[in-house]
């Protein structure tokens, strides 16, 4: 009986130390998940400028550019080297640039010990060349993609895409950015680490010296860092020589959204989001960029300035644990005593997407939930969508969960003709090719497939929340000619299969 009688005590003890235990992990991780660094960051250090990447042209005009993935150390301000790695370097990548109408290649060797891709995020290609996971480079190869650069001048950027492996690998350091230059440009500033800047923003989370790229219990989206890099530079400062100064920006973070704001509230021009510019600049005191999306700013500077870029709370929720309360300083901008003069901005930028009126071969419906869309989890073996080329489409995509999701495309920019239920706002008039949908909320994006067709060889569609995306929250779909069979897909090692010509019942509505 006492035997009896104590080991119902011992259960019951240890069921309340695990529930108590269980019960202060919560209210630690819920006081200790928003992170406020306004005000406390010491910006000691000059922004790194990443180089412009060397290339070569040869006799046939193909300008060729050489990345090499490897491991290395830096100095990311915790007292000690970090392992990081890189590409050309130990961590990030230098920015590629190429005019429209160029050919190109790249020459990808992998120094490291795990296979990795390299995608170029933005990119009109084909889909052999697009460095998704069908594209493995193991280590010790080189993959030497090339292409014509054949759309309008914008900032793109380079990073991994190995399927289940994309978090880990953007997170170490492997990204870069890729300006497409067109010889009809418009007057804004435009010479490179003068007036002109890439601006690569990352959070990261530290353990002692080392990245720590563990998440929370109840971090779903990913890690969220308590250190803001700019370029890899922590505490950044940049001198500022010019009246105007253009910032090309790039959520390059795994899980993080921003609200770039300015601490003394000044407005800035929008002038460009993901595929080049807008058709007319967006005055704004704020910008909502999420991972993968980019956007170019021009922000006017006095003599002796000195303004803080910072990221206020991104959504009216509370979520603590998806950055929803997080309050950041970024980047300071330092105004010199003179600054030389700068051209004000044209009024005019670039033609408006130009889609609306294209007959719409099919309509689209794509869910995001949790780890999947609506044909279930991502299987490398499976295409979910077959498009046809030269043919325009509308793809409704809806976040049907809880949690924030955005939504990128490979090879097509869209257009953004509804957003969450009425017109898209004027910051998204331009050329998208990743776009933010908040929970429960939708998007209407029409897109053309021109150009690439290659029924054995996908491209994908998924979330950019890197961990969402390697948890299986991803698609494929490939672009085939009209009345073209789609068999299958290349994985060497694995049997073909396709979902089949069309999206199952549902999927898709086809126009007469």
């Amino acid at each position: 009986m006492r035997t009896a009688l104590r080991l119902v005590v011992a259960v019951v003890t240890m069921v309340v130390l695990v529930v108590g235990g269980f019960a202060a992990y919560i209210a630690w991780s819920f006081s200790t998940a928003s992170i406020d660094t306004i005000g406390k960051v010491d910006f000691d250090r000059p922004l790194v400028i990443p180089p412009l990447a060397k290339s070569t042209v040869d006799a046939k005009g193909v300008r060729t550019f050489d990345l090499s993935m490897q491991a290395g150390e830096t100095d990311l301000g915790r007292g000690g080297a970090t392992r990081t790695w890189g590409f050309n370097g130990a961590f990030l990548g230098p920015t590629l640039r190429a005019t429209r109408g160029e050919q190109v290649r790249v020459n990808v060797s992998n120094r490291l010990d795990e296979t990795s891709t390299v995608h170029w995020h933005g990119m009109h290609l084909p889909a052999a060349m697009d460095g998704g996971p069908h594209q493995a480079i193991n280590p010790g190869g080189t993959w030497s993609p090339h292409w014509q650069v054949d759309q309008p001048a914008a900032t793109l950027w380079y990073h991994p895409h190995p399927h289940g492996e994309t978090a880990k690998h953007v997170y170490r350091g492997l990204a870069g950015m890729f300006i497409i230059d067109d010889a009809n440009d418009v007057a804004l500033p435009k010479t490179y680490g003068l007036d002109d800047f890439p601006i690569l923003v990352q959070d990261k989370a530290f353990d002692g010296s080392q990245l720590d790229d563990t998440h929370g219990l109840f971090q779903s989206a990913g890690i969220l860092g308590d250190t803001v890099l700019v370029n890899g530079t922590p505490g950044p400062f940049l001198d500022v020589v010019t009246e105007r100064v253009r910032l090309r920006v790039l959520n390059g973070s795994n899980a993080r959204v921003y609200r770039f704001h300015f601490d003394d509230n000044r407005a800035y021009a929008v002038v460009a989001s993901d595929g080049g510019l807008l058709p007319r600049p967006v005055e704004t005191r704020e910008l909502l960029l999420s991972p993968g999306e980019r956007a170019e700013i021009v922000v006017t500077v006095r003599p002796g300035d000195r303004t803080v870029l910072q990221s206020t709370p991104p959504f009216v929720d509370t979520n603590r644990f998806t950055g929803d309360t997080d309050r950041l300083d970024i980047l300071e901008l330092r105004g010199a005593a003179t600054l030389r003069p700068s051209p004000a901005i044209p009024s005019d930028l670039a033609p408006a997407p130009d889609l609306s009126d294209d007959p719409v071969s099919a309509t689209r419906e794509i869910s995001l939930s949790g780890s999947n869309t609506n044909f279930g989890k991502m299987d490398m073996e499976r295409v979910d969508v077959v498009s046809r080329l030269d043919t325009t489409e509308v793809w409704d995509v809806t976040n049907s969960d809880g949690q924030a999701h955005n939504f990128h495309i490979h090879d097509v920019q869209f257009q953004v003709t509804r957003y969450a239920g009425g017109p898209p706002p004027a910051v998204l008039a331009g050329w998208k090719d990743t776009i933010f949908i908040a929970p429960n909320e939708s998007v209407e994006l029409r897109m053309r497939f021109a150009d690439f067709a290659d029924a054995n060889n996908p491209y994908m569609f998924h979330c950019h929340l890197l961990r969402h995306e390697d948890q299986g929250l991803m698609g494929q779909f490939v672009v085939a000619r009209p009345g073209e069979a789609v068999g299958g897909i290349h994985v060497p090692g694995h049997v073909d299969h396709v979902a089949g010509s069309e999206p199952s019942d549902g999927h898709a509505r086809h126009a007469d």
